[in-house]
């Protein structure tokens, strides 16, 4: 059996839930299917999503919806049309939609995460609902029903192992599709919780796990996951088969195909991933494996760079003397809820390197005031513009001068490089550049690598 999850451009319209349907059919061991909120349909459209946030906002300022609602539900009215589905099949739809303000939610951020949940939820009744128009005996399984259960906050839920249990005992017939929306599961007291935006692909690991899929194909609109950006590099070359963990330390510095979270419950699941496109799903796509038995064939698999960190400089004389001087630091961090990237040091010098979404400048204003006066070290400097190159590959594991070949290029193009540092696992390089020589760098490691 195999579990499948379409993301939002592969179900923005009426012809692209087409080709997805098609993707559905053609292989009888597709039998789960996950779906997102209808996606952008050209360049400069509205993400269903972002229109169920702004759905949100304006009931959180008691302002007018009717609008909002009518743009909202007309998405879905589209795709309706486009398989002639009678009116009144829509009916649930629109009642739920327009329930939203309605409901008791414990504050504003659980209100905010069941807005924007619909948008799957509403997609994937829809998705039922054509499948089974076409013909097909399909029915929409929501996280309610399968036992989806989910911890954490309103708007960046967890999974509980209790989950799993529950999925195990979800009945269904070897004759019919199972439609999930993802994106969400249920909190202990039975209020909706979104996973962390992408989280479709969250809730079809999930699945993939709970119910022992032997495959979690994962549909978008690329043809494989690729070596290096194609905003960076010309056509760069496809990564056939790679591990869970190589996906993992890419997934960390910005590959924005697979979110990186999902891969955890298909690792403990130990379930493939096959990321592939829509609208050419003839192609191989991309296979995710175990580590296990994984031969490379290449030395390096991927390149990529993440320019949303910055760092926090320390110097002070006979800091390796100090004891506690880091666990300082760190209480600093832990009181406002800040949590480090790296932290490489010397003997008088310490950088923290944090994840600049985590925090604003208010906050490093007061991190670092309180650095000065709890510390007080002999200098300290915010660096804004800092950036993470990651160089990643089971081939590295085994090879000597792998470094050199990574450092050469740069020093050739003069790209100053103030952090290097090689993961515990060794198929990792982490290079911090400065953000304007962070395409650069991509480009010339890529190019020792995979010009040839």
């Amino acid at each position: 059996m195999k579990v499948v999850k379409f993301g939002g451009s592969s179900l923005a319209d009426g012809p692209e839930y087409e080709h997805a349907i098609n993707i559905i059919t053609a292989d009888p061991e597709r039998r789960v299917i996950v779906t997102s909120a209808p996606g952008k349909r050209h360049d400069g459209d509205i993400k269903v999503t972002d229109l169920l946030i702004k759905y949100a906002n304006a009931v959180l300022k008691h302002a007018d919806t009717e609008e909002i609602v009518s743009q909202i539900f007309s998405r879905y009215q589209a795709i309706a049309d486009y398989f002639h589905l009678p009116e009144q099949q829509l009916t649930s739809i629109k009642h739920r939609l327009l329930a939203l303000p309605k409901q008791d939610y414990p504050n504003d951020h659980y209100l905010m995460a069941a807005f924007k949940a619909h948008g799957e939820r509403l997609n994937a009744e829809l998705m039922a609902l054509v499948l089974n128009h076409l013909g097909h005996n399909a029915r929409i399984v929501t996280p309610e029903e399968a036992g989806i259960r989910v911890t954490g906050t309103p708007n960046n839920a967890s999974v509980t192992p209790e989950t799993y249990a529950l999925l195990d005992r979800l009945t269904y017939s070897d004759h019919e599709l199972l439609i999930f929306p993802g994106f969400y599961g249920i909190t202990l007291a039975g209020h909706i919780a979104t996973f962390s935006r992408g989280g479709s692909d969250i809730t079809g690991a999930i699945l993939a796990r709970g119910l022992h899929a032997d495959m979690y194909e994962n549909f978008t609109d690329v043809d494989a996951i690729y070596s290096a950006n194609p905003h960076v590099i010309d056509h760069p070359q496809p990564i056939s088969k790679m591990t869970y963990r190589e996906m993992r330390e890419l997934s960390y510095a910005g590959f924005s195909v697979f979110h990186d979270e999902a891969l955890i419950p298909a690792i403990q699941g130990n379930v493939p991933i096959n990321v592939k496109n829509t609208n050419h799903p003839e192609k191989p796509g991309t296979l995710i494996v175990p580590d296990e038995s994984f031969q490379p064939t290449d030395i390096i698999t991927g390149i990529v760079s993440g320019k949303h960190f910055g760092a926090i400089y320390l110097h002070k004389y006979l800091l390796n003397k100090q004891s506690g001087f880091t666990l300082r630091i760190l209480q600093i961090l832990a009181r406002h809820h800040v949590s480090y990237e790296h932290m490489p040091s010397g003997i008088d010098d310490i950088t923290i390197i944090l994840d600049k979404n985590q925090i604003n400048d208010s906050l490093i204003d007061t991190i670092c005031n309180e650095i000065q006066e709890e510390i007080n070290p002999d200098r300290l400097e915010w660096i804004d513009n800092y950036a993470i190159t990651m160089v990643v590959g089971e081939g590295m594991k085994n090879r000597t001068g792998v470094i050199n070949d990574i450092l050469s290029p740069l020093a050739e193009k003069h790209i100053a490089v103030p952090m290097i540092n090689q993961g515990a696992s060794r198929i990792a390089i982490m290079i911090g550049t400065y953000n304007e020589d962070a395409d650069a760098a991509v480009a010339a490691i890529y190019h020792r690598f995979f010009a040839n």
